[in-house]
This record gives structure tokens, sequence and C-alpha cells, in this order.
């Protein structure tokens, strides 16, 4: 510490020695620039947005052509950085203040910079949302050397700042503070009216379909102030208690006698990752049909075009619409409700309508539980139970690390054995998942794909596709399971958007990047209805096939889908029902859906045994995942994942009647619990005997503990992810080792 006071004192001094130095001959080159510095302001506001830009979109070349074919939406962004540079003029320290706002400025755009080189949704004000979570984020988009190197760059930058607070020139002349505020007022008024007329002229816009492609399109400064201030919904011209009265009045009367009694089926959602019909893309040739089983099915069953809300990210905004029935496009620019407020309050669903009338209500994702804050996001939706990656067995990954989509039948399945009631089951799949590599990492694909301009996209396109190849094998192998189940269903499958390949309207063969595809299986006899559907009505849609009338929202989509006022309509209903005054519900305005006492997985870690030998204790039991972590007496221990009944402590001595439990962590430092099964008391004794790793011990406590090959995972496993959207939406990397025990010996102990 002295060291560095004696250091830091060195460095003031010499930039004191600067200052005497060249205060003399810097006052005219001074007296000059502020003489020119609304000029030097515009031209340092052009040069510094440039910079922004080509550190966004990673390529000089691609910031001059934003600047030279989108020069309306490139001027705007600058004037807003210009009108930043105003304050200058209300404060004398102005060097400092310049390099301040230069500062800001240039740290947004290497902000931005540093999250597009992992994930293809750019920053937003909604990661600010998640600044608690900012050492796993810094763990997931860049390894430790580029931290330091970007930390070091930061600090460095704020030692500057700071010496030049203390030793920068002053402006000497007198602060004309009634004509600097009324410069700056006026500037202001210039800059809303720049902005109304770029939004009448379209060089602008208030609705980001993609928020990627709107970062693109309309400029960094613009895009994030926008997703930083406008969120939530504006209430509608004419909201009113008579108004709304009147949409559910209406509804009501439409379906009055539409309700009959027969049971009815379990109902499955799947929304499949990325995943759409790789034959529309125009260029690309394909070896076979990669998608021959969604083929069929389209011809069997009701199907159709499915207009979803992003592009290329976005997995819970599409998600958002099939659940709740509410349209996005009456949110901020680039919102995501998952980040906003769904955090804050429940939102009448389907979950919560099925709920209503005896349903049981189960979300399924092969992918962290915590990812678009759906664990704490699915309890105000209706659910019941959450199964995440965190109870599944992780070991069958795809090249780039996502897990893959079958390991989601036997959870489906489960959530099916786990009540006597009919289930809606909403299930969210991960493996078609970005990044797509540009190197040839599959040596034998079964699809060949051709066609793309480049070796390295041929590459993306052809992993890609061969992802949705074995995504739609996994369809046929979820309905066969189902078929084998034995029981009703109605299984709704659909893509969440395209991927992130760089397509253009003028690629694919409907001319439209808002399409997927969406297909309607079951097994109790309806009928075939090809139509398009929008996310936000598939619901309502499959409710009105089975006869069930039932929700605010679904009532809405069934009654009056084919009416004149349908959108104005609906953005008064959902405008009441989240922000407004609810009179929906009636006269006290009350929401009826309470948060749900939600559990985190079907099955919870059941420890049934406890060994101790020679500082290493093994925990046996069922239901362990890598997620498994042990807790001694209340205290957090580094743990070893051995198998789906074995957790490993090492070097750790249990004291006689020490508590232990196992519990579900999701990733991170954070250490955040999302369960955790029974508390085992352990009392120690001398080990008499030795137990036998093989499957065929007698021991019952120790239920074939260390079967065959083990693998163990430490507890510093990282999880890295790209988000989004957007779905942010991830990449998770789960690091393991395997581990082989040869004996171990037996212990005591009971479970509390």
């Amino acid at each position: 510490m002295k060291k560095f006071k004696t250091w830091l004192g060195g460095l003031g001094k010499f930039f004191h020695r600067i200052h005497e130095r060249c205060s003399g001959p810097l006052q005219k080159p001074i007296a000059l620039a502020n003489r020119f510095s609304l000029v030097l302001h515009a031209l340092a506001s052009w040069i510094i947005y440039f910079i922004m830009e080509a550190v966004s979109r990673h390529s000089v070349a691609e910031a001059w052509t934003f600047m030279t074919d989108s020069t309306a939406a490139f001027a705007y962004n600058s004037f807003m950085i210009f009108m930043s540079f105003m304050l200058v003029y209300l404060v004398r320290r102005r060097i400092f203040m310049r390099l301040l706002i230069a500062f800001f400025w240039l740290v947004l755009g290497i902000i931005n910079g540093t999250i597009l080189s992992s994930r293809v949704t750019p920053f937003t004000g909604q990661d600010l949302h998640l600044i608690t979570d900012a050492l796993d984020v810094l763990n997931g988009y860049m390894s430790p050397s580029q931290i330091i190197i970007k930390v070091g760059g930061v600090v460095l930058g704020i030692v500057i700042l700071v010496l030049l607070w203390v030793f920068a020139p002053k402006y000497q002349k007198k602060i004309r503070y009634p004509v600097n505020i009324a410069g700056l007022l006026a500037v202001i008024a210039l800059f809303a009216g720049a902005t109304r007329l770029c939004l009448e002229q379209r060089v602008l816009s208030t609705y980001f379909g993609n928020i990627a492609f709107a970062y693109e399109d309309y400029g960094l400064p613009y895009c994030f102030f926008c997703s930083l201030l406008a969120t939530g919904m504006d209430e509608p011209y004419n909201y009113s208690e008579e108004t709304i009265q009147a949409i559910v009045d209406r509804d009501e009367e439409t379906l009055a006698d539409e309700d009959n009694d027969t049971e009815k089926p379990n109902i499955i959602f799947l929304q499949l990752e990325t995943f759409f019909d790789p034959t529309t893309v125009e260029f690309l040739e394909f070896s076979e049909d990669p998608i021959p089983n969604f083929h069929r099915l389209m011809e069997e069953y009701s199907s159709g075009a499915f207009k979803v809300p992003s592009v290329g990210a976005g997995t819970a905004n599409t998600e958002f619409e099939a659940i709740t029935g509410m349209n996005l496009r009456y949110f901020g620019p680039g919102e995501y409700p998952y980040k906003t407020i769904l955090k804050e309050t429940t939102c009448e669903s389907v979950a919560y309508d099925l709920r209503d009338i005896g349903y049981a209500t189960h979300a399924i994702h092969n992918n962290k539980a915590t990812f678009y804050s759906r664990a704490d996001v699915f309890k105000n939706l209706g659910f019941e139970t959450y199964t995440s990656k965190e109870y599944m067995d992780v070991s069958n990954t795809t090249e780039n690390g996502w897990l893959k989509d079958e390991v989601l039948i036997e959870h489906i399945l489960d959530c099916l054995d786990s009540t006597a009631r009919q289930d809606f089951i909403y299930t969210i799949s991960v493996q078609g998942h970005g990044e797509y590599p540009t190197e040839k990492v599959l040596e034998d694909p079964a699809i060949q794909v051709t066609g793309a301009e480049t070796e390295e996209k041929n590459n993306q396109w052809e992993y890609y596709v061969n992802q949705l190849h074995e995504m739609d094998q996994f369809i046929v192998d979820l309905i066969a399971a189902l078929d084998a189940y034995g029981e009703d269903y109605v299984l709704v499958m659909y893509g969440d958007h395209l991927p992130t390949l760089g397509l253009t309207v003028e690629d694919v063969s409907n001319r439209y990047l808002f399409d997927t595809t969406y297909v309607i299986v079951d097994n109790v006899g309806l009928e075939k209805q090809d139509q398009t559907l929008c996310s936000y009505q598939i619901a309502a849609e499959v409710l009105n096939q089975l006869d069930i009338h039932t929700g605010t929202m679904m009532q809405y989509h069934q009654a009056r889908r084919k009416t004149k006022w349908y959108m104005a309509d609906m953005e008064l209903l959902q405008y009441d029902l989240l922000y407004g005054e609810r009179y929906a519900y009636g006269e006290d305005g009350e929401s009826p859906y309470e948060p749900t006492d939600m559990q985190m997985g079907i099955h919870q870690p059941y420890i049934r045994n406890v060994v101790a030998l020679e500082g290493t204790t093994y925990v046996f039991g069922q239901n362990f995942t890598t997620a498994s972590k042990i807790y001694v007496d209340g205290e957090y221990q580094s743990t070893s994942f051995i198998n789906d009944h074995v957790l490993r402590l090492k070097k750790t001595v249990l004291d006689s009647d020490a508590e232990i439990a196992v519990k579900q962590l999701a990733p991170g430092k954070a250490r955040r619990v999302l369960s955790e099964g029974n508390t085992y008391s352990f009392h120690y004794e001398e080990p008499e005997e030795e137990v036998s790793t093989d499957t065929e011990s007698t021991d019952t406590e120790s239920t074939d503990a260390l079967d065959g090959g083990t693998q163990e995972t430490d507890a510093q496993n990282t999880d890295t992810e790209n988000t989004d959207a957007q779905e942010t939406d991830a990449q998770n990397t789960d690091t393991q080792n395997t581990g082989q025990d040869s004996s171990i010996q037996e212990g005591t102990g009971e479970a509390a």
C-alpha cells in the first residue's frame, strides 16, 4: 500500500510538472478550441460514434457502410452524443468533462462489442437488471486474461480521469449560466424534433422485432436508451372500466354455450429451439430431407406457419406469447417481460387457466433454471413444478455444449407419472441453439449441406441442419413414448425463431423472417385444420379445439380473432391485466392469481447412507446430478459427482452427529439453492468391513452405488452461457472428469 501511495504521488508530481510547463503554451490553443467548441464537439461526436459502431460490429468496414448507407440514423446517434457534450458548458472543468463523456460512450461501445462476440443479443438496459450476476457474466463472455486486460483498461481510464480532475486546466472566464442553459434546452428541443421526424420517416422505430437487427439498423445509443427507458406498456387510448367490461362481456356471450364436460387429454407444448424448415432457404441444397418426420406430421395433423416476435434470438419472448396469449408488440422496444414485469407480479396464463379446471402444470427445460429468470418467473405464470438442467443427466451434449433434446422424454413421462390428474406440460428444448461452429466438426454428417457462400458458412449450416435432423428424430421418439404411455394427449410443437445465420428476406421462399412452423399431434381424433397462427394465438386455438373456454386472454382470442377491432382491443385488455386497474377481474380489481409454491424438479435428491474413509466421505442415495452439492451442518462443501447414486467429499473429516444434506444448486458463484432433499444425521463408527464397488453389493443402503464407470464433476464447474435474449438465450459447458473408486469402507448413520 505504501509503495502504491508513493507511485501515485510520483505520478501526480509528474502531471503537475507537465501542467506547469504546458499551461503557458496551451493557453492559446485552449482559447481557440473554446471559441470553436461547438464545431469540435460535433466532430468528436461523429468520431466517437464511428468508433462505437466499429467496435460493436467488429469491423471498420461495416461501420463505414452503416455511416454511408444509413446516414440519417448515423447522424441522429451522433447528435445524441453531441447533446451530451452540451453539459460541458455548465462546469469549469471542461477538459475533464469532455473526456468523461467520451469515456462513457466508448465504454458503452466496448461492452456491447464484447457481449456481441459471445452472444447474438446486444447489451441492453435489461442487462442492468442482472448486475448481481456480473461475475458469472464476465466468466461467460471473456477468458480470465481478457477480463484482466479490460478491467485494467477501465482502471487506467479512471486513474487518468482522476488525474485530469486534479491537474487539467479549468475554464477561466465567467460561465454565463442563463445563456448556456438556454442553449442546452434548445439542443434538447431540437433533438426531440429530430426524434419525431426520424420516427415519422421510418429512420427509427419504436418496435424491435429482433433487437440484434434493431441495433444494426438504428444504432447503439438510440437502441440502448430505448431498451433502458421504454419498458412496459403505455396506457392505450380509450382505456376505461366501461371499455374493458364491454370487451369481456362480449367474449363471455360468444362462448357461453360452448363448454362440454368430456374428459380432457394431457396437453404438452414443445417449444423447439431455433427450429424451422431449412428447405425454405433457397440457396441451400441437402443430400436428403433434413426433417422428414416433421414434414410427415404436417401432412397428417393440423399445421401451418407460426408467426413469432423475434428472429435469431428471443426465445423467452416467443415463450411469453405462447403461455400468456399476450402480444409483445405493445411492450417497450426490445423488452423481455421475463426480466421486468413478470419478476414482480403474476400474469394470467394458459397454465393458470388449466389449473383452474383441474390440470397439474409443469415446465421443463434442458438448460439452467435461472436463465431468463425462469426459476422466478414460472411461479408467477402458474406452474407447479419446474424441471431444469440441474435435475437431468448432462452427459449427452452437442459438439458446442448444449444438452441434447432426447433427455426431455424421460422428464415429460416423469411429469405424467407424478400426478393422477391431467397434465399440462410446457417443454422448452435447447439442442438447436447457436453459436454454430465455422470449422467442420461433424466428420460424417447424416445430412450433407452445400450452397452457402463460404466454406465457414457452409460448415455452420451443415452443423445446424444436422442438429435439426436429430431433433426431428427426437420428435418421433417422444410421440412413440407418449403412445406407449397409454393416455390421451395433444402435443403442440413449434420453433421459437429462425437461426442467427445472416438470413435475409430474399433468402427464404416465403420472404419473411418471422415465420417458423407448428404442428399439433394428438391421439384423440382432432380434425386437421391448417392455418397460420401467431405465437400469442396458439394456446387459445388448441384449447378451442378441445372445447376448453376459460381464461380472459384465451377466451378473447377464441371469440375475437377474426373481428375488426381484434388488435386494438387486445392492447386494451392486456394493458388492463398487467399494468392497469384489472377491471376485467371485477369491481375490486384484484387479480385472482397468486404465485404458486413451485417445486423445482419432480424427483429430489435423497440420502440413504454416508460412508467415511481416510478423510474421504461418500454419500449414497438417489436422484443425484452434477448440480448436487453436499452441505455439512449447513455449510457448502466441494463435491464430486460420481454417478446418480454417489457423491464424494474429498479430504473432509466429519464430526459425529454431523447433519448432511444434498442441495441442487444453480451454476454460478452465488450458489443459489434450487431445492434440497432429506437431512441425514451422521454417527461415526470404526469401519469393520469393506464395501465392494460391484453392483451386486448386498448393502441396501448403498444401492449399487458405484456401478460401472463413474463421472466426477468438481464443485467449481462453470457454465458458459451465450445470452438469447436471448433466448439472450446461452451456451452451457459442464466440465466433467471421470474417476473410479475401487473400494470404500462402510460407516453408519441414519436419515432424519
